[in-house]
C-alpha cells in the first residue's frame, strides 16, 4: 500500500468513529506491546488494569530504542514505545512507523565520575564519553555541543547501552555518559557519578519518548488504536500522578534497584498526549538530525504523525 497523502486522506475520512463501538469492536484482542528497559518506559506496564473488557496485553521489553522501532516496523509488536531519534530515523528511511502519541519528557542526563574534572559540559573536550548511536541522547548532547562551540570530534565517541553506562563509568572504560535514567539515578545513589546537567536548554525542550505503530494499523484498525490510546492515556494518568507506583512497577518488572528509582523518577514526566508543542520540537528534532547528517532527508510529517487518536483521547479526558 503506497504511503502518500491521498491514501491517508482516503482512509482518514472512511474509518470508523473513535468512541465506545470502537473498543467494544476490538475486543478478543490480544496486543503485543513494546516498551523500553527504562524509568520513563514504564507506563505499559500498567496497561493490563485499564484494558477494555476482553482484551489483553503482552508487554515486550527491549532493550534499545532501534530494536522497539524496529518491533513496530515488522509487526513483531502491535505498538511501541520508544525515543522520538529512532521513529524519525525510521520515517526518514521511509519504513512505516506512525507516531500516534507521547510517551514521556525528560528522562535524560550527562554523567560524569564524581570524582573526576568534568564539571561542565566544555570539560568534556578529550573525554571519553559514552553514547549510544541513534538515539535521542545523541542528538541532544551534539545540540549541546554546537551550542558551547564545540562538536562531536572534540571527545571520543564511545558506544555504549544504556544499560551498561553506569558499569562502564564505574569500571573506568568512559569518563562520562549521556544517559537514560535510571542510569543517571543509579550513578548517584552508588556514589559513582554526578549530573553535569540535564540537557534540556536546547530548541528540543525535554522532548523523549514517542507512544508509535505500523501506519498500516493505524489506517486499518482505528479501532484498535483508539482502544489502545484510551488505555495508554489512563496508565500514564495513573503512572504520572503515582510515583510510588511508578517505581515499584520498574523494581517488579525489570529489576531496578528503588533507592535509584526514588532519584531517577524525578527527572521523568511521563505524558501521552500529542500537544502542538511536541510536535513542534518533533519537527526541530528532524532538522537537528538532517543537519547532523543522521538522516538524509526529513520525513512526511502528514503520515509520520497522526494526532486523531490523541485528539480524541483529549476530548473525551
Amino acid at each position: 500500500m503506497s504511503l502518500d497523502r491521498r491514501t491517508l486522506l482516503v482512509a482518514s475520512t472512511a474509518a470508523a468513529s473513535l468512541s465506545t463501538p470502537a473498543i467494544v469492536a476490538a475486543q478478543g484482542t490480544r496486543v503485543k506491546m513494546g516498551a523500553l528497559r527504562l524509568i520513563h518506559s514504564i507506563t505499559p506496564f500498567f496497561y493490563e488494569r485499564f484494558m477494555p473488557e476482553g482484551m489483553t496485553v503482552e508487554v515486550i521489553p527491549f532493550e534499545s530504542p532501534t530494536e522497539g522501532k524496529n518491533a513496530v516496523v515488522t509487526r513483531s509488536v502491535d505498538f511501541g514505545a520508544f525515543g522520538v531519534a529512532a521513529g524519525i530515523l525510521g520515517a526518514a528511511a521511509r519504513e512505516p512507523v506512525t507516531v500516534i502519541g507521547s510517551c514521556c519528557d525528560k528522562g535524560m542526563a550527562i554523567v560524569a565520575r564524581k570524582d573526576g574534572p568534568i564539571n561542565t559540559l566544555a570539560d568534556l573536550r578529550g573525554k571519553r564519553v559514552g553514547i549510544w548511536p541513534g538515539s535521542t541522547q545523541e542528538v541532544f548532547v551534539r545540540e549541546r555541543l554546537r551550542m558551547e562551540g564545540m562538536n562531536i570530534r572534540d571527545i571520543t565517541n564511545i558506544r555504549v547501552s544504556f544499560s551498561e553506562m553506569h558499569a562502564a563509568l564505574a569500571r573506568g572504560d568512559i569518563d562520562a555518559y549521556v544517559g537514560a535514567e535510571p542510569g543517571p539515578g543509579i550513578s548517584q545513589v552508588t556514589g559513582i557519578g554526578k549530573v553535569v546537567e540535564f540537557p534540556y536548554s536546547t530548541a528540543m525542550g525535554t522532548l523523549n519518548m514517542i507512544f508509535a505503530t505500523h501506519y498500516e494499523t493505524a489506517q486499518r484498525n482505528p479501532q484498535l488504536c483508539a482502544a489502545m490510546m484510551g488505555v495508554h492515556r489512563r496508565a500514564s494518568v495513573f503512572a504520572s500522578g503515582n510515583k510510588p507506583a511508578a517505581i515499584e512497577m520498574a523494581v517488579q518488572k525489570l529489576g531496578m534497584q528503588r533507592p535509584a528509582l526514588e532519584v531517577s523518577i524525578e527527572n521523568v514526566d511521563l505524558n501521552w498526549q500529542m500537544t502542538p508543542v511536541m510536535i513542534e520540537r518533533s519537527r526541530t528534532y528532524a532538522q537537528h538530525m538532517l543537519e547532523l547528517q543522521q538522516i538524509r532527508a526529513i520525513p512526511d510529517f502528514n503520515l509520520f504523525f497522526n494526532t486523531r487518536f490523541s485528539d480524541e483521547a483529549a476530548r473525551a479526558a
